[in-house]
Protein backbone atom coordinates (compact mmCIF):
# COMPACT_ATOMS: atom_id res chain seq x y z
CA UNK A 1 0.00 0.00 0.00
CA UNK A 2 3.03 2.42 1.28
CA UNK A 3 4.46 1.78 -2.24
CA UNK A 4 1.43 2.31 -4.33
CA UNK A 5 0.93 5.51 -2.18
CA UNK A 6 4.26 6.71 -3.26
CA UNK A 7 3.98 6.46 -7.21
CA UNK A 8 0.52 8.23 -6.87
CA UNK A 9 2.32 11.20 -5.31
CA UNK A 10 5.60 10.55 -7.90
CA UNK A 11 2.51 10.94 -10.60
CA UNK A 12 1.10 13.70 -9.23
CA UNK A 13 4.05 15.50 -7.97
CA UNK A 14 5.72 15.04 -12.09
CA UNK A 15 2.48 16.03 -13.45
CA UNK A 16 1.68 19.45 -11.87
CA UNK A 17 5.11 20.46 -12.67
CA UNK A 18 4.95 19.36 -16.63
CA UNK A 19 1.53 20.45 -17.19
CA UNK A 20 2.47 23.78 -15.80
CA UNK A 21 0.91 26.63 -18.35
CA UNK A 22 3.41 27.04 -21.22
CA UNK A 23 3.59 31.30 -22.34
CA UNK A 24 3.08 31.43 -25.68
CA UNK A 25 5.39 34.91 -27.23
CA UNK A 26 2.21 34.65 -30.00
CA UNK A 27 -0.78 36.24 -28.61
CA UNK A 28 -1.97 35.88 -31.66
CA UNK A 29 -2.50 32.18 -31.44
CA UNK A 30 -6.51 30.94 -31.76
CA UNK A 31 -8.45 28.97 -29.53
CA UNK A 32 -9.33 25.95 -30.83
CA UNK A 33 -10.86 23.82 -28.37
CA UNK A 34 -12.95 19.89 -29.76
CA UNK A 35 -15.20 19.06 -27.15
CA UNK A 36 -15.47 15.21 -27.69
CA UNK A 37 -16.15 11.31 -26.75
CA UNK A 38 -13.92 8.31 -27.53
CA UNK A 39 -16.60 6.27 -29.44
CA UNK A 40 -18.77 8.65 -31.41
CA UNK A 41 -17.86 8.32 -35.22
CA UNK A 42 -18.53 11.71 -35.64
CA UNK A 43 -16.17 12.50 -33.22
CA UNK A 44 -13.56 9.91 -34.83
CA UNK A 45 -13.78 11.30 -38.74
CA UNK A 46 -13.52 14.87 -37.34
CA UNK A 47 -10.70 13.96 -35.67
CA UNK A 48 -8.94 11.57 -38.07
CA UNK A 49 -10.07 13.27 -41.48
CA UNK A 50 -10.22 17.03 -40.53
CA UNK A 51 -8.22 17.84 -37.17
CA UNK A 52 -5.23 15.87 -38.02
CA UNK A 53 -4.68 18.07 -41.11
CA UNK A 54 -3.83 21.25 -39.19
CA UNK A 55 -0.06 18.98 -38.32
CA UNK A 56 0.70 18.76 -42.02
CA UNK A 57 -0.33 22.18 -43.33
CA UNK A 58 0.93 24.45 -40.54
CA UNK A 59 -2.20 25.81 -39.05
CA UNK A 60 -1.22 24.32 -36.03
CA UNK A 61 1.28 26.95 -35.52
CA UNK A 62 -1.21 29.60 -35.23
CA UNK A 63 -3.24 27.35 -32.54
CA UNK A 64 -3.63 26.75 -28.76
CA UNK A 65 -5.36 23.52 -29.03
CA UNK A 66 -7.37 22.07 -26.17
CA UNK A 67 -8.44 18.48 -26.25
CA UNK A 68 -12.10 17.70 -23.79
CA UNK A 69 -12.64 13.76 -23.69
CA UNK A 70 -16.11 13.79 -22.23
CA UNK A 71 -18.81 14.79 -24.65
CA UNK A 72 -22.20 13.83 -24.02
CA UNK A 73 -21.35 11.95 -20.73
CA UNK A 74 -23.74 12.63 -17.87
CA UNK A 75 -22.29 12.92 -13.80
CA UNK A 76 -24.67 11.21 -11.41
CA UNK A 77 -25.36 12.84 -8.15
CA UNK A 78 -23.24 10.12 -6.73
CA UNK A 79 -20.17 10.87 -8.45
CA UNK A 80 -20.22 8.46 -10.99
CA UNK A 81 -19.48 9.26 -14.95
CA UNK A 82 -22.40 7.17 -17.59
CA UNK A 83 -20.80 7.48 -21.00
CA UNK A 84 -23.61 7.88 -24.14
CA UNK A 85 -21.85 4.35 -25.72
CA UNK A 86 -21.66 2.54 -22.53
CA UNK A 87 -18.30 1.51 -20.23
CA UNK A 88 -15.85 1.04 -22.67
CA UNK A 89 -16.74 4.53 -23.90
CA UNK A 90 -15.79 6.16 -20.37
CA UNK A 91 -12.58 3.95 -20.18
CA UNK A 92 -11.30 5.46 -23.86
CA UNK A 93 -12.22 8.74 -22.39
CA UNK A 94 -10.21 8.16 -19.08
CA UNK A 95 -7.65 6.97 -21.24
CA UNK A 96 -7.50 9.67 -23.61
CA UNK A 97 -7.45 12.25 -20.53
CA UNK A 98 -4.48 10.40 -18.98
CA UNK A 99 -2.50 10.58 -21.87
CA UNK A 100 -3.49 14.43 -22.46
CA UNK A 101 -1.99 14.71 -19.06
CA UNK A 102 1.11 12.32 -19.13
CA UNK A 103 2.09 13.47 -22.27
CA UNK A 104 1.48 17.27 -22.13
CA UNK A 105 3.56 17.82 -25.07
CA UNK A 106 0.87 18.37 -27.91
CA UNK A 107 2.10 16.02 -30.83
CA UNK A 108 2.69 13.74 -28.33
CA UNK A 109 -0.94 12.83 -26.73
CA UNK A 110 -2.06 14.31 -30.23
CA UNK A 111 -0.70 11.01 -32.06
CA UNK A 112 -1.75 9.10 -29.25
CA UNK A 113 -5.65 10.17 -29.35
CA UNK A 114 -5.37 9.90 -33.37
CA UNK A 115 -4.07 6.16 -33.33
CA UNK A 116 -7.10 5.46 -30.83
CA UNK A 117 -9.82 7.12 -32.52
CA UNK A 118 -8.42 6.01 -36.33
CA UNK A 119 -8.83 2.58 -34.55
CA UNK A 120 -12.75 3.36 -33.52
CA UNK A 121 -13.00 4.47 -37.26
CA UNK A 122 -12.40 0.82 -38.66
CA UNK A 123 -14.67 -0.31 -35.75
CA UNK A 124 -11.16 -1.79 -33.66
CA UNK A 125 -11.23 0.55 -31.12
CA UNK A 126 -10.85 -2.53 -28.57
CA UNK A 127 -7.49 -3.08 -29.99
CA UNK A 128 -6.77 1.17 -28.02
CA UNK A 129 -3.47 -0.63 -26.38
CA UNK A 130 -1.47 -1.02 -29.62
CA UNK A 131 -1.65 2.29 -29.76
CA UNK A 132 1.34 2.37 -27.50
CA UNK A 133 3.55 0.04 -29.67
CA UNK A 134 2.39 2.45 -32.73
CA UNK A 135 3.30 5.70 -31.48
CA UNK A 136 6.55 4.12 -29.19
CA UNK A 137 5.09 5.84 -26.15
CA UNK A 138 5.42 4.38 -23.10
CA UNK A 139 2.11 3.21 -21.25
CA UNK A 140 3.39 3.44 -17.78
CA UNK A 141 2.77 6.88 -16.83
CA UNK A 142 -1.00 6.43 -18.58
CA UNK A 143 -1.62 3.24 -16.62
CA UNK A 144 -0.36 4.85 -13.19
CA UNK A 145 -2.65 7.82 -14.17
CA UNK A 146 -5.79 5.26 -14.97
CA UNK A 147 -5.25 2.81 -12.00
CA UNK A 148 -4.47 5.84 -9.47
CA UNK A 149 -8.22 7.24 -9.74
CA UNK A 150 -6.60 10.23 -11.33
CA UNK A 151 -8.25 9.56 -14.55
CA UNK A 152 -11.58 9.99 -12.96
CA UNK A 153 -10.26 13.44 -11.50
CA UNK A 154 -9.29 14.52 -15.03
CA UNK A 155 -12.78 13.12 -16.59
CA UNK A 156 -14.45 14.88 -13.49
CA UNK A 157 -12.87 18.12 -14.46
CA UNK A 158 -13.70 17.74 -17.83
CA UNK A 159 -17.29 17.43 -17.12
CA UNK A 160 -17.34 21.08 -15.24
CA UNK A 161 -15.60 22.61 -18.21
CA UNK A 162 -18.44 21.30 -20.56
CA UNK A 163 -21.09 21.70 -18.49
CA UNK A 164 -19.99 25.28 -18.35
CA UNK A 165 -20.11 25.84 -22.13
CA UNK A 166 -22.06 29.33 -22.97
CA UNK A 167 -23.86 28.42 -25.03
CA UNK A 168 -24.42 24.53 -23.69
CA UNK A 169 -22.91 21.90 -26.36
CA UNK A 170 -25.34 20.04 -27.93
CA UNK A 171 -23.91 17.46 -30.01
CA UNK A 172 -20.61 16.52 -30.25
CA UNK A 173 -18.24 16.99 -31.98
CA UNK A 174 -18.45 20.61 -30.70
CA UNK A 175 -15.49 22.78 -31.93
CA UNK A 176 -14.82 25.99 -30.89
CA UNK A 177 -12.74 28.81 -31.90
CA UNK A 178 -11.91 31.84 -29.98
CA UNK A 179 -14.79 30.99 -27.53
CA UNK A 180 -17.62 30.69 -30.50
CA UNK A 181 -19.08 27.38 -31.76
CA UNK A 182 -19.34 26.31 -34.67
CA UNK A 183 -22.12 24.39 -34.89
CA UNK A 184 -22.80 22.26 -37.89
CA UNK A 185 -20.22 24.02 -39.93
CA UNK A 186 -17.47 22.76 -38.24
CA UNK A 187 -15.69 20.85 -40.69
CA UNK A 188 -14.85 24.42 -42.14
CA UNK A 189 -12.55 24.52 -38.85
CA UNK A 190 -9.85 26.12 -40.62
CA UNK A 191 -10.93 28.79 -41.95
CA UNK A 192 -12.76 30.25 -39.04
CA UNK A 193 -9.11 29.84 -37.40
CA UNK A 194 -7.59 31.59 -40.52
CA UNK A 195 -10.22 34.54 -40.29
CA UNK A 196 -9.58 34.45 -36.51
CA UNK A 197 -6.01 34.84 -36.78
CA UNK A 198 -4.62 38.57 -36.25
CA UNK A 199 -1.12 37.75 -36.67
CA UNK A 200 1.51 38.82 -39.26
CA UNK A 201 2.53 35.38 -40.78
CA UNK A 202 -0.73 33.15 -41.44
CA UNK A 203 0.31 30.31 -42.71
CA UNK A 204 0.42 29.43 -46.65
CA UNK A 205 -2.88 27.03 -46.08
CA UNK A 206 -5.20 30.00 -44.59
CA UNK A 207 -4.22 31.13 -48.50
CA UNK A 208 -8.05 30.99 -49.82
CA UNK A 209 -9.68 30.27 -46.50
CA UNK A 210 -9.82 33.34 -45.15
CA UNK A 211 -13.58 34.79 -45.59
CA UNK A 212 -14.95 31.82 -46.34
CA UNK A 213 -16.37 31.35 -43.21
CA UNK A 214 -19.71 31.42 -42.75
CA UNK A 215 -19.81 33.43 -39.22
CA UNK A 216 -23.34 31.97 -38.98
CA UNK A 217 -25.06 29.54 -36.54
CA UNK A 218 -26.44 26.68 -38.54
CA UNK A 219 -29.99 26.49 -37.15
CA UNK A 220 -30.58 22.65 -38.08
CA UNK A 221 -28.30 21.70 -34.93
CA UNK A 222 -31.28 20.89 -32.84
CA UNK A 223 -32.22 17.76 -35.77
CA UNK A 224 -28.12 16.10 -35.19
CA UNK A 225 -28.32 12.92 -33.99
CA UNK A 226 -25.12 10.69 -33.15
CA UNK A 227 -24.51 8.58 -36.48
CA UNK A 228 -23.89 5.73 -33.27
CA UNK A 229 -27.51 5.64 -33.19
CA UNK A 230 -28.08 6.09 -36.37
CA UNK A 231 -25.71 2.51 -37.23
CA UNK A 232 -26.66 0.97 -34.65
CA UNK A 233 -29.56 1.97 -32.27
CA UNK A 234 -28.12 1.09 -29.07
CA UNK A 235 -25.89 2.42 -26.64
CA UNK A 236 -22.68 0.79 -27.22
CA UNK A 237 -20.40 0.95 -30.28
CA UNK A 238 -20.63 -2.81 -31.91
CA UNK A 239 -16.86 -4.04 -33.50
CA UNK A 240 -16.87 -4.86 -36.81
CA UNK A 241 -17.48 -8.52 -37.83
Amino acid sequence: MDFHRIVLVFFLSTTLLFTSPVTSNDDAKVALALYYESLCPYSANFIVNYLAKIFDNSIIDIVDLDLIPYGNARLKANGTITCQHGPYECLLNTIEACAITSWPDLTEHFKFIFCVENLVVKHKYKEWESCFQETGLNSEAVSVCYYSGYGKELELKYAAQTDALEPPHKYVPWVVVNGQPLYEDYENFEAYICNAYEGNSPPKACEGLTGLATKKKVASWAHHVSLVDELFGSNEVKAEA
